[in-house]
């Protein structure tokens, strides 16, 4: 039987609430602003509003769905830039309980109703056709699903990839996930993560994209910003923190390894490498 007390809001910063995760040990989002950070770290790192005033279709895809934010802030920018922009949408989730819930629980509900309506059938119904959105949500787990999308040639314009932080779901940021996430994106599009992880930027480098960072939401850290065109050239910091054992990405060469054996794989390598000690990286730049 469903437990509804496994999802209990849990208010930030910014007045929005988000849930937090016993799976995981982490809180869907940061304690700073579940609102914001959907438009800190994904909308504006997209460069929806752009895209959206000279393209009149846009294809989202978003990586861990989750409350539906990320989705919520770039459907109201969009439409707020161009009404008349037709949006292709897929969303991955590997517990289709999570929308549900936010949608119960009245957490979207600062969206205009029109989105809102649309986001509450995405969450009950895995999919939607209007004249101005196709959506799906696949639930299942996302290794799974991205391949599917890459079979059938999928291509967005944005990526907003979000999973529960490298530690805790290395799963979803391996070399080889990553790598077709890549090929999921249009030559012009834009892949944004609230990641600074020197093993999340490693592998999405290993899979042929370009970085740069994305500021603001009130924390020192940055996230990434990621496409093939040329980008805001990292610091000389972050460059360095790539040359570093951090930066030996999580590996999942068949993509059904458990959590533990990617986090064991990992340290094992990092143990065996000759490459630059991160706390050597820490004292030169602090």
């Amino acid at each position: 039987m469903f437990d509804r007390s496994q999802f209990l809001p849990k208010l930030t910063a910014d007045g929005s609430f988000t849930f937090f995760s016993e799976e995981f040990d982490e809180a869907f989002h940061s304690h700073f602003g579940a609102k914001q950070e959907a438009i800190a770290k994904y909308v504006e790192p997209c460069q929806i509003a752009q895209k959206a005033a000279v393209c009149d279709r846009l294809t989202l895809l978003d990586i861990c769905y989750g409350l539906g934010y990320n989705t919520a802030a770039a459907l109201t920018k969009i439409w707020q830039v161009n009404p008349q922009c037709v949006v292709e949408w897929v969303g991955l989730e590997i517990n289709p309980q999570v929308p549900i819930q936010a949608i119960d629980r009245q957490l979207l509900n600062d969206y205009p109703q029109p989105i809102l309506k649309l986001l509450k059938q995405i969450a009950f119904n895995h999919q939607l056709e209007t004249p101005q959105l196709k959506a799906r949500l696949l639930c299942q787990d996302g290794r799974i699903t991205i391949q599917q999308l890459r079979d059938r040639k999928f291509q967005a314009d944005a990526i907003f990839l979000d999973p529960f932080s490298p530690p805790k779901c290395p799963q979803l940021w391996t070399v080889e996930f990553l790598a077709i996430v890549a090929q999921c994106l249009k030559p012009t599009g834009i892949l944004a993560t609230y990641s600074c992880s020197a093993s999340v930027r490693k592998a999405l480098i290993l899979a042929g994209l370009k970085l740069s960072s994305s500021f603001g939401l009130g924390r020192p850290a940055p996230g990434t910003v990621a496409s093939f065109q040329n980008t805001t050239p990292l610091s000389q910091r972050e460059i360095e923190h790539l040359s570093t054992r951090a930066a030996i990405p999580y590996r999942d060469p068949t993509l059904k390894d458990s959590a533990d054996s990617i986090i064991q794989r990992r340290q094992i390598e990092q143990k065996n490498s000759h490459l630059e000690p991160t706390s050597h990286w820490k004292k030169r730049w602090l």
